[in-house]
């Protein structure tokens, strides 16, 4: 496991499997984590006392164990029960072992338990990884998410976790206040959050642009996307459907 050193100095590692970067190497890993998806999260849901939060998919952990960071080092009252599905056991397996930053050095007993049980737990955090398929697992769940980290691997190497049946799961497991965090701004992808129902939001948290997703219209966090203009002005662009992954294969 050859830690790769990103532009904030915190460590992340490359996939072979996705010939991608588990976070990008300019932006920082634990700087991404923060802007992209805890901070605007927290925004959002600046005043609940409990959060169920869906981090899609686990990898390094950065979304979590960052959530966990945040909560602690701004002294929030804030309970959090989090869900994640993780295809890579061997990866789950060698955390305690991964270089963190030091912003994570107080949570090295939760990175411990997490890396040799899947499970955490005290008075105020819950943490599951499922190891598995992320869609199976979504299907089973019974639990609805105020909170949904979509950070998998991007839909031009991972379109099982980006197509418009993808997000219907993850509508069927929504609050009518969820917020859905992503990196993502591709038209097809935002046009499959769209059909599932989603209303698409664009937030700049620092130079680049990024999508937020919820069920309802809101005003606290990011502009509106008309997506029914945006795709009367381009009328070649299209959703990404399960389809497609029949022919992928």
């Amino acid at each position: 496991m050859n830690s790769i050193q990103t532009e904030d100095g915190s460590n992340t590692l490359f996939s072979s499997k996705y010939n991608q970067h588990y976070h990008n190497i300019n932006d920082g890993a634990i700087f991404e984590t923060l802007t992209k998806h805890v901070i605007p999260a927290f925004m959002f849901h600046n005043d609940k006392e409990e959060l169920n939060i869906l981090d899609i998919c686990f990898g390094l952990g950065y979304n979590t164990l960052a959530t966990i960071y945040y909560i602690k080092k701004n002294n929030l009252k804030t309970k959090v029960k989090i869900y994640s599905p993780e295809l890579n056991k061997e990866l789950i397996d060698s955390l305690k072992k991964f270089s963190y930053p030091n912003e994570f050095k107080e949570l090295s007993n939760i990175i411990n338990e997490l890396s040799n049980k899947y499970h955490y737990e005290d008075e105020d955090i819950t943490i599951f990884i499922y190891i598995g398929n992320a869609r199976e697992y979504l299907k089973n769940l019974n639990v609805k998410f105020d909170i949904i980290y979509q950070d998998a691997f991007s839909s031009d190497v991972n379109k099982e976790l980006w197509t418009k049946e993808y997000f219907d799961l993850l509508f069927k497991l929504s609050y009518k206040n969820t917020i859905i965090t992503t990196y993502a701004v591709a038209t097809p992808v935002r046009l499959s959050m769209n059909e599932a129902g989603f209303i698409i939001y664009q937030y700049r948290p620092h130079k680049k642009k990024q999508t937020l997703a919820f069920i309802r219209k809101q005003d606290i966090i990011g502009k509106y996307v008309d997506m029914k203009l945006k795709k009367q002005r381009n009328t070649t662009a299209t959703a990404i459907y399960d389809k497609e992954l029949l022919l992928d294969n």
